[in-house]
């Protein structure tokens, strides 16, 4: 299986925090770049290997000319897994459900607001959904090194034992009658959004407890997943930033 590989500066750094890097790569014109300078020391702190290639060189090895001058190759660990998620929730916090978000930049988006907006966690179907790759990681400044990711290989078993576990599930739906700022969201959550071009599929959209829509003005009929995601985590924060100010008060 060949080494899962990624690159520019956000994500490199928190890869090294997270101590998932096994060597860095760096463009020979950028090693001196106030911003790449502290990377390689921490790198070289953790005696991992450094190697220099040209701009381009780097951009094919890598096959992106956005690499930022810097990129690295990940240790093989291996992803977190549902069922230690599930335990370590207890039956509280807020996760996020991605149902077969196809595009890569989309993915790193919703990671980057999952982690602004508080979530523990985000769950991804195996099949028919884009992977954590390079992309994903560079688009996520960082968060799929510092939030948990977790691939499933039955979506609708997973939910189901979210269910089980007391979580209640909240997909979003174009058609659907309520509104999500009419939604009482100070409970164990679960955000569930759709892919770009399908939304929520059938057996997902029937193991949600609510369904609810996010109320727009003019001709237009839906948002960028990632926008709607983004949207969605953060009335869900709000919700319960407000009831954990009104319990301090």
């Amino acid at each position: 299986m060949p080494k899962e590989q990624l690159y520019g500066i956000h994500a490199v750094h928190a890869a090294l925090d997270a101590g998932e890097l096994e060597e860095i790569w760096v463009a020979t014109e950028r090693h001196t770049d106030e911003r790449i300078v502290p990377l390689l020391e921490k790198a070289r702190a953790l005696n991992l290997s450094i190697h220099e290639l040209r701009h381009a060189a780097l951009a094919r090895k890598f096959n992106t000319d956005k690499h930022q001058g810097i990129a690295g190759v990940l240790l093989q660990h291996p992803e977190p897994d549902f069922t230690d998620i599930l335990a370590d929730l207890n039956g509280q916090g807020f996760l996020l459900v991605l149902d077969g978000v196809l595009d890569p930049h989309n993915l790193g988006a919703c990671l980057r607001s999952a982690e602004a907006a508080g979530v523990s966690a985000v769950i991804l179907p195996r099949d028919n959904a884009c992977p954590v790759n390079a992309t994903v990681r560079k688009a996520a400044a960082g968060s799929a090194s510092r939030l948990p990711v977790c691939t499933v290989t039955n979506l609708s078993r997973t939910l189901a034992s979210l269910q089980e576990a007391g979580f209640w599930l909240v997909g979003m739906a174009g058609d659907a009658p309520q509104n999500i700022y009419e939604l009482d969201l100070n409970m164990p959550l679960v955000m569930v959004m759709g892919g770009e071009q399908k939304g929520l599929r059938r057996l997902t959209r029937e193991h949600c407890d609510y369904l609810a829509h996010i109320p727009m003005a003019g001709a237009i009929e839906s948002l960028n997943v990632s926008v709607a995601t983004g949207i969605c985590l953060f009335e869900a924060s709000r919700q319960r930033q407000c009831l954990k100010t009104a319990a301090i008060v």
